[in-house]
């Protein structure tokens, strides 16, 4: 038994009644996936299955947290995952994912969920992934301040309400008025 086999799902088996699956994703899940966004964290998925005629359309929800790195300090950080996703499926003869259907061989007839449950939570992930503020490794915050500051940053990484330095170029600017049309 292969260690994604539990989330293979006989589509040909499927009934005209909705087939309700209830799965936990945990660490060994995502190191067992060796995705590149996460390996840690818990999930609750699931996963209710229709056959309509000669489709199968799918619904996921997905509830738990996920642990991924700081993008400031590269600690780890604990997220909050709450999602809800569809995915139509229909046999053909070959495979095939174009977005919208995914089109399972008809000689194969299963379709393997793993990685599309992998992929909906990887989705609802947050584009920037930080600590609360004053939350994040001190000593890396420090560092990266530092670095980012420029020679003229302390140990500290520089003074906060010292005004930021502005393009000359731009000074210019502050000057324009723009008229209003009455």
């Amino acid at each position: 038994m292969g260690r994604f086999d539990k989330y293979n799902i006989d589509l040909k088996g499927l009934k005209a009644e909705p087939l309700e699956m209830e799965f936990t994703l945990d660490n060994a899940f995502f190191a067992d996936i060796d995705g590149e966004e996460f390996q840690k964290g818990t999930v609750k998925a699931v996963v209710t299955a229709r056959k309509n005629r000669d489709v199968f359309d799918f619904a996921f929800a997905l509830t738990g947290t996920v642990v991924v790195p700081c993008d400031r300090c590269l600690d780890d950080l604990e997220i909050e995952v709450a999602a809800e996703n569809t995915l139509r499926v229909k046999l053909g003869t070959d495979y095939a994912d174009d977005g919208d259907v995914v089109i399972v061989p008809e000689q194969d007839g299963d379709l393997n969920i793993a990685w599309y449950l992998y992929e909906f939570i990887a989705l609802a992930l947050p584009m920037k992934r930080v600590h609360a503020p004053g939350k994040c490794n001190r000593d890396m915050a420090g560092k990266l301040k530092q670095h980012s500051h420029g020679e003229g940053a302390d140990e500290e990484g520089g003074d906060d309400d010292a005004p930021a330095m502005i393009d000359p170029r731009w000074e210019g600017l502050k000057n324009i008025q723009i008229e209003e049309d009455n």
